[in-house]
């Protein structure tokens, strides 16, 4: 808890007066109870309290102020404004961002790119009906885009199910210069247009049945999968008065898949290759998805209400920024998913965090200097 700010944590609880008739639990103690809560994997808050309860001679020196009761975080988790989380792992994310931006892409690129997406997150329609998604079926939709260097998430909003993935291109405000690159699911030429108006350039996936019209034909390397790359304009009825400037349309195949994709892209200076380069990074963020849902807590819930899953969701996201600035500042060379198994079990551990990696490094380069003979050896 050293890497974060307690100023900016209580300025983010001044802001929406969090401790406003608080006696026992603390925003704070809140905040250490459920960040506990997702770098362990605890099940309920009932397993939050025994687990707690078991530390509890290092309670007080951790930020604690008092034993924490399962029924105590519940109307914590119900009552207090979820911005409170929301604003303190923004605040994170902006420590986080300048961190990771020496990390190479591999693109030819001075500028940053984005990759937005959405997520499904299943909840329980009884429990909470106020995430209604389909006839017998609750979700929250997590709309994110994340910086590409680092797979840092810079904008994140938290909808209902039926909310779909295109309206968060109405909340964005990119900076000027910089991409973003999305799938088919987000084509809507006005709020694309919209962008470009920003002067930030998009790299989209194209359905099969735009209406259009080539300009121009520009030349080609076929050897590196491309197979067109034209100045096209929109000539469908209602298409046309929505993004009534030329756009650029590379027609890729990728070997892998064995399939022809086309890619829309209102700049037409990079080379044709790396318009599909920038295409093929959005799967980042498909990674960022997968990551926090198998090694955070976000697929189940300790609350029912609105609030208390978009607490959790966020206090979540801040520990996940938090394990990348560790990851930074103290130059590790392990992954995420390593970090956190080691700290999840170390979290009461009286040693310098630093220490406890050094000392998983060596142990790990001792047992592969091992003279163990292989299995199947022959």
């Amino acid at each position: 808890m050293e890497f974060l700010s307690h100023d900016e944590f209580r300025r983010c609880v001044d802001r929406y007066d969090g401790n406003r008739r608080n006696r026992t639990l603390s925003c704070w103690e809140q905040f250490l109870a459920l960040a506990f809560a997702q770098l362990t994997y605890r099940e309920s808050l009932r397993d939050i309290e025994v687990c707690l309860a078991a530390h509890q001679s290092k309670l007080y020196h951790s930020g604690f102020r008092g034993p924490v009761k399962r029924s105590t975080l519940a109307d914590a988790s119900e009552g207090r404004d979820w911005r409170i989380y929301a604003d303190f792992a923004q605040s994170l994310i902006s420590i986080a961002r300048p961190l990771c931006a020496d990390e190479d892409l591999g693109l030819d690129l001075d500028a940053t790119v984005y990759a937005l997406d959405a997520t499904t997150i299943d909840l329980c329609l009884a429990l909470s009906p106020w995430a209604r998604f389909r006839r017998a079926k609750g979700a929250v939709k997590l709309h994110t885009m994340i910086d590409l260097q680092g797979s840092i998430p810079v904008f994140i909003h938290i909808t209902d199910g039926k909310v779909h993935d295109v309206h968060a291109l109405d909340l964005l405000l990119p900076d000027p210069g910089s991409y973003i690159v999305m799938d088919r699911g987000y084509l809507d030429f006005e709020r694309l247009y919209q962008l470009h108006q920003l002067l930030s350039f998009f790299v989209i996936r194209a359905k099969t049945n735009p209406q259009f019209q080539r300009r121009y034909s520009h030349p080609f390397d076929k050897s590196t999968g491309v197979r067109s790359d034209q100045t096209i304009v929109l000539t469908g009825p209602k298409s046309s008065g929505l993004y009534p400037a030329p756009l650029r349309r590379v027609s890729y195949y990728s070997a892998e898949m064995d399939k022809r994709l086309v890619f829309l892209t209102n700049n037409f200076s990079l080379p044709s290759p790396t318009v599909a380069a920038i295409y093929r990074c959005r799967w980042h963020v498909e990674l960022f998805f997968k990551w926090i849902k198998q090694h955070l807590r976000i697929k189940r819930f300790y609350g029912n209400s609105g609030n208390s899953v978009r607490t959790q969701i966020w206090i979540a996201i801040a520990v996940y920024v938090l394990i990348a600035i560790i990851k930074k500042r103290l130059r590790l060379d392990h992954s995420l998913y390593t970090i956190l198994q080691i700290l999840s079990l170390t979290l009461f551990e009286k040693m310098p965090i630093s220490s406890l990696f050094s000392e998983v490094a060596d142990s790990m380069a001792l047992d592969a200097s091992t003279n163990q003979l292989e299995l199947f050896s022959f």
